[in-house]
């Protein structure tokens, strides 16, 4: 009797920071995966407002869970899946505008690593609007961010905007 082949999925963004629509893909893909790796990208094209490893760390406090593991990346997301065993790249699309692009980075990376599919998700219905430039906005200003995402993210914000 053979074991069964663990189903990897590597859920990649930057992740800054996470949010709850985060947190509810992150939760969904293990439906159908038995590990998920959250893969924080490098993106020299971003000026992110927590450092690569604030927003590890804050991934880690949000999700607390075995089956998920946190790791940071820079280069090319299928490059990063093949070496680390993925069979599956989550992606989320909120909303029809996403779709063209994230259309494109799938077909690539389909190109660049065949034996990995891509697999989109819609979050949860009253997550659809959230997004991490949407959360930094709001807590710059000192708005109320505590159900957007989890308090260790909440801290961290208020703490970088001196609220």
């Amino acid at each position: 009797m053979t074991t069964p082949a663990l189903r990897l999925a590597v859920y990649p963004g930057s992740f800054d920071p996470i949010t709850r629509g985060h947190e509810d893909l992150i939760r969904r893909a293990k439906s159908f995966a038995d590990r998920v790796i959250v893969a924080v990208a490098v993106n020299v094209a971003k000026q992110p407002l927590f450092t690569l490893e604030e927003r590890v760390a804050l991934i880690l406090q949000a999700v607390e869970d075995p089956s998920v593991e946190v790791r940071s990346f820079d280069g090319l997301l299928a490059d990063f899946a093949r070496m680390a065993g993925a069979t599956v790249i989550v992606r989320g699309l909120r909303a029809v505008s996403d779709f063209e692009y994230e259309f494109q980075m799938a077909l690539m990376n389909r190109n660049l690593a065949p034996g990995i599919e891509t697999v989109f998700l819609v979050p949860a219905f009253d997550l659809t609007y959230l997004s991490s430039s949407l959360v930094r906005e709001v807590a710059r200003f000192g708005g109320d961010v505590s159900q957007l995402v989890h308090p260790a993210v909440q801290k961290a914000l208020r703490q970088k905007f001196g609220k």
